[in-house]
């Protein structure tokens, strides 16, 4: 018997009730009967399904959104949005039950702890959470310093998960395999939106639910290498996948030895790519033959990295100019055009090829690919997903990554969330399909939304808004700022060296011709490491403006703007 399965008004047929091990309520049964259901009666087995729907259990109303009936709303996932989402459930009063397929809240976040996020705390700390929290003398950290992954987990979300409104609903090691409906499959329409969810966990357990927000994220489920979508050819085969390693290890920290005295191939050309190319370079100045290599699919170097007025994504010149930096100072090599198609291991080292039959032979290969969502816990219930990010189709056209940054996408909830299966709601960073520019603000917003709709609050559900400053969130400046405090206490230097480093480079720039010629002359008049001035360099990169071109190694022109990491977290959420 599933844990949340107890007597109802209407139990179905009476070999249901005695394994239910309930009775059911002389009125349901014969007001069910009299609206032509079989319920408590003599019909076999086969007829279970039919009647409990008919008898309108429990779920979500079509006609009203709220919830109704003796189950939890089910959240999945215990990272900044599931865990938001359960603050709002409880002042809500909402009885809810959060499933976490890690050990710990925020597990997937604590994988990319060593990441430092690019908006500072005032933006990723829910209202509902934050609330519950200062009620129990939490102390928020400083609101204008930017935290890292390692930062959020342990001074936000494990006390979240602490609290006693919280803790108690939070189930741990509790991976979920697939969501379906009590009686139905996916065919089934009439009486549908009153069946109660059937949420099933991995060791095949079924937990109940009214109604199912998934806040499971992403970054479990990452992109492939091969350019076209699908798995490189020989990319999952045992020998080659050891080589292989996700998005944002820790290549300074943790996943130093794997990378020190090695070449790495570093594939994509987003954010995550720039970020490891960076830690990458740091490391190569510190442990000798540690070599880099970036592969982009795009035959353009300025394409790959964006940059100018024309970037829909203005993030990627700031991020540009500095990796453009290690590209021409020769710390990285980068070839172009590359579509990974094959991958196989040779003697412990890995060969890429290209569709056009170009070879790279790595140490390692990190797949900076971006991430995507994955809908098959899903696949029983009744989706309408946009075909190019695989999100809502409402959804699709304010978020898409061709046209917005997360600066200009409006606020949304539940209108823009909700799908042809009642009372089933994806939200953060899975929400957003394929588009990288989510940020942990937006994805409060949502469950604020939702929920007050699951409470039937609707005037409060439709008023969605998203308090961001102009560029603040999504501005790479105070990101950089941070690196470059960072990288400066790293190398002993004192701290105002990575601003005196960069005035003096502006200024040596119009007689040195190239940015790395000016950081070079500025680290001589500073007494300054010319390889760590590079590296500051390359971190404070939208720093510089080159937009006049003045030799043949011009950088583009940075532009302020997004710095995401997508996953059930990343840099923005």
């Amino acid at each position: 018997m599933s844990e949340d399965q107890s007597a109802g008004p209407c139990c179905g047929t009476a070999q249901a009730a005695e394994q239910a091990d309930a009775c059911c309520d002389p009125g349901a049964k014969t007001e069910a009967v009299a609206a032509g259901a079989g319920c408590c009666g003599t019909s076999d087995a086969s007829s279970v399904a039919d009647d409990t729907v008919a008898a309108r259990t429990t779920g979500v109303t079509g006609q009203t959104g709220r919830v109704d009936g003796p189950h939890s709303v089910v959240v999945i996932g215990a990272g900044p949005v599931g865990l938001a989402a359960a603050a709002h459930l409880h002042e809500r009063r909402l009885p809810f039950t959060v499933l976490e397929a890690g050990p710990s809240a925020g597990a997937a976040v604590a994988e990319w702890g060593h990441v430092r996020l690019f908006s500072p705390w005032r933006y990723n700390v829910d209202h509902a959470a934050r609330r519950l929290l200062e009620a129990a003398g939490w102390a928020a950290p400083d609101p204008e310093t930017l935290p890292t992954g390692a930062d959020l987990v342990e001074a936000y979300l494990q006390p979240l998960a602490t609290l006693p409104q919280i803790g108690p609903h939070v189930r741990y090691d509790a991976p979920v395999a697939a969501i379906g409906r009590v009686g139905v499959d996916r065919v089934k329409t009439a009486g549908r939106e009153y069946a109660p969810f059937v949420v099933r966990l991995a060791t095949g357990q079924d937990v109940l639910a009214s109604a199912v927000i998934d806040a499971s994220g992403t970054w479990r489920t990452p992109n492939v290498l091969g350019a076209n979508g699908l798995p490189a050819h020989g990319e999952t085969d045992p020998q080659t996948a050891t080589l292989i390693d996700g998005a944002l290890p820790d290549v300074l920290g943790a996943d130093r030895d794997r990378f020190s005295g090695r070449h790495s191939v570093v594939v994509g050309a987003g954010h995550s790519a720039a970020n490891t190319l960076l830690a990458l370079a740091e490391l190569a100045e510190q442990e000798p033959g540690t070599t880099i290599t970036w592969a982009t699919r795009g035959g353009s170097v300025d394409r790959a990295l964006g940059g100018g007025d024309a970037d829909a994504l203005p993030g990627r010149g700031a991020l540009g100019t500095g990796i453009k930096l290690l590209v021409d100072s020769g710390r990285v090599r980068l070839v172009t055009g590359f579509a990974v198609h094959a991958v196989t291991a040779v003697d412990g080292h890995a060969e890429l090829t290209a569709a056009d039959g170009r070879t790279l032979a790595a140490d390692r290969i990190i797949a900076a690919t971006g991430f995507r969502p994955d809908h098959t816990i899903a696949a029983e219930l009744r989706l309408d997903l946009d075909p190019a990010l695989g999100c809502t189709r409402t959804l699709a056209p304010l978020i898409d990554p061709n046209e917005h940054s997360c600066g200009t996408v409006r606020p949304h909830g539940v209108d823009e969330l909700t799908q042809p299966e009642p009372g089933y709601f994806a939200v953060g960073m899975k929400s957003y399909g394929r588009a990288p520019t989510f940020l942990m603000a937006t994805g409060y917003e949502q469950v604020r939304s939702i929920t007050a709709a699951l409470a039937g609050d609707w005037t409060a559900a439709r008023d969605v808004q998203l308090d961001l400053p102009e560029t603040g969130v999504c501005s790479a400046t105070q990101g950089y700022q941070a690196m470059l405090d960072d990288a400066a206490a790293r190398y002993g230097l004192d701290p105002d060296i990575p601003n005196r480093l960069i005035s003096a480079a502006l200024r040596h720039l119009p007689t040195a011709g190239t940015v790395a010629a000016a950081t070079r002359a500025a680290a001589d008049e500073l007494r300054v490491d010319p390889d760590v001035a590079l590296q500051l360099a390359a971190l404070a990169g939208n720093q510089f403006d080159t937009s006049q071109d003045t030799t043949e190694a011009a950088l583009p022109r940075a532009e302020v703007g997004l710095v995401a990491v997508s996953s059930g977290g990343g840099c923005c959420g």
